[in-house]
């Protein structure tokens, strides 16, 4: 690959990945300041709801299944158009969009305003924060100037604040100075100053290559870092990529492989997501399923998250595939920044388009 300054880097990308460790940082410092006045304490809910797309919704998933083993109630994650009928007053939903315009979003928080849920709007402003404020709720602002799906830290952070300073998650400060420190310790070893194959994040970009990665997650934590991976190859590298978690796929992703090895072998590279935290079971599990599929993928890659408790290593992952989806997209000579396809979309749907 070319030197990372004679690549194509529009929106300078490669220093939005590589800032998210300071954004977490901030995101904490900031949260750590806010006037919880009126924020529900753990006697006063019945679950926590948080809407959102793409790179904010995901803030809600990391929040799932970081915080279920703590939290005395269920996090429920939507995304989607509507709020379902069980959100009510004894509800907290966190309505989180980086920019505060994306339209499912606002038409969730709308939603839950009006069944009279304690809502909490996480964005940037616009239009979430005026619904937000206007129905009596809760507006956290995000610091502009980031894409949404580098703004990671900016997001799911505050969640994890107020619900400590509330009383919910008492072990959550320690939870975010691990995160933090690890997201570091991964940046130092990812970052375009390191040569591959001592950069692990290169090496992998470059073993992949044009092989279509699938990417499977231990777990219900290695789920949702596979969600991002897939995500992150999508937007970042421009390319397809798909996931899938331990043990759902094999009652049913397993059969899939009965057919065209010819073809799957020249195309598919899987990509296993390890973890500390994972069911003793999925051990077993994962080395069986190897057996019987790899001789129809391309190659079998394994990562392995490190970090010091659940949230360190779920963002550890997700950070990997961040920098790996870098550097597919930079060795492909591909710009990792503009989002055309999404944008074109947004153009289509949106009501003043006279097509």
């Amino acid at each position: 690959m070319s030197a990372p300054d004679a690549v194509i880097d529009s929106l300078s990308f490669i220093d939005a990945v590589a800032g998210l460790p300071e954004q977490a940082s901030q995101a904490h410092r900031d949260a750590a300041g806010l006037d919880l006045a009126g924020f529900p304490g753990p006697d006063e809910i019945s679950n926590i709801v948080v809407c959102g797309m793409g790179g904010s919704g995901i803030s809600g998933d990391v929040l799932r299944v970081v915080a279920s083993g703590s939290l005395a109630v269920p996090v429920i994650v939507l995304k989607q158009m509507r709020v379902p009928r069980f959100v009510d007053g004894r509800s907290l939903v966190f309505a989180v969009s980086y920019s505060g315009g994306t339209d499912e979003t606002l038409e969730m928080a709308q939603g839950a305003l009006d069944a009279g849920a304690r809502v909490v709007g996480i964005s940037t402003g616009g239009e979430l924060a005026r619904r937000v404020v206007a129905g009596g709720g809760m507006h956290v602002p995000c610091p502009p100037g980031y894409m949404p799906r580098a703004a990671l830290g900016a997001v799911v952070v505050p969640m994890f604040v107020m619900l400590h300073k509330a009383g919910h998650l008492p072990e959550a400060h320690t939870w975010l100075r691990a995160a933090e420190a690890q997201l570091r310790a991964r940046r130092d070893a990812c970052a375009p100053a390191v040569t591959a194959p001592r950069n692990p994040a290169r090496e992998l970009a470059r073993r992949i290559g044009r092989t279509i990665p699938l990417v499977y997650g231990t777990g219900a934590l290695g789920g949702v870092a596979a969600m991002r991976w897939k995500a992150d190859i999508n937007e970042n590298a421009k390319a397809p990529a798909f996931w899938n978690q331990y043990p759902e796929l094999d009652h049913n992703e397993i059969c899939g492989w009965g057919q065209h090895g010819d073809i799957t072998r020249q195309l598919l590279s899987l990509v296993q997501l390890r973890h500390d935290h994972e069911h003793e079971s999925l051990e077993v599990r994962t080395s069986v399923t190897v057996e019987i599929i790899e001789e129809v993928l391309h190659q079998v890659l394994e990562v392995r998250a490190q970090g010091d408790g659940r949230l360190a290593q779920l963002l550890d992952l997700m950070y990997l595939g961040d920098w790996v989806s870098l550097y597919l997209a930079l060795d492909a000579g591909v710009d990792p920044g503009p989002i055309d396809a999404i944008a074109t979309l947004k153009s289509r749907l949106s009501p003043s388009n006279p097509a």
